[in-house]
């Protein structure tokens, strides 16, 4: 039996950068299916001019209001990681996201490979509970604008301490 999928579409503001992204059909179940929508969120950040800086998005299930979308939330701009627009720590946690992600533009993304030109990165942070045995799960995606994957990593019980973007991640929605 084959699942409803989960499909994407990203949303801009007038200004034409990355507003986030629409989810439609259903939510992701899995560590996989999260880390394909990052892949897919990486690969539009590859989009020279989009993403102007390194910025994080949190998931929402607030439905959008936009006509006859099949949207059941939303992964939206929560503000850069520098700045004075920058969410401060804890304002992500009321109520707790059940994912967050970082995206880096190619201007602030180091390839791992030498031959990968323009690439973007993000990271993406699924919280558990670990009080209550549910681990942290986290997928970190590097790709190229025309949707070539260069690294593709997932995990499960991560210390969101012992990687920088998901210590910022973990500091957002810290109580």
């Amino acid at each position: 039996m084959h699942k409803q999928p989960v499909e994407i579409s990203a949303f801009h503001r007038r200004d034409l950068s990355l507003a986030g992204f629409l989810l439609h059909g259903r939510w992701p179940d899995s560590t996989r299916e999260w880390s394909q929508v990052l892949a897919l969120a990486v690969g539009v950040a590859a989009v020279p001019g989009l993403l102007p800086t390194t910025t994080v998005f949190k998931a929402t299930d607030q439905r959008p209001d936009v006509g006859q979308s099949r949207a059941v939330g939303v992964m939206a701009f929560a503000g850069p990681v520098l700045g004075d627009e920058a969410p401060g720590p804890g304002s992500l946690s009321d109520p707790r996201p059940p994912a967050l992600f970082v995206l880096h533009p190619p201007a602030e993304t180091r390839p791992s490979l030498p031959e990968v030109e323009g690439a973007a990165s993000g990271v993406l942070w699924l919280p558990g509970v670990p009080e209550l045995g549910l681990e942290h799960r986290a997928a970190w995606v590097e790709a190229e604008a025309d949707g070539t994957v260069t690294r593709l990593v997932s995990a499960v019980d991560v210390d969101p301490w012992a990687d920088a973007d998901l210590a910022v991640l973990a500091t957002l929605v810290a109580a």
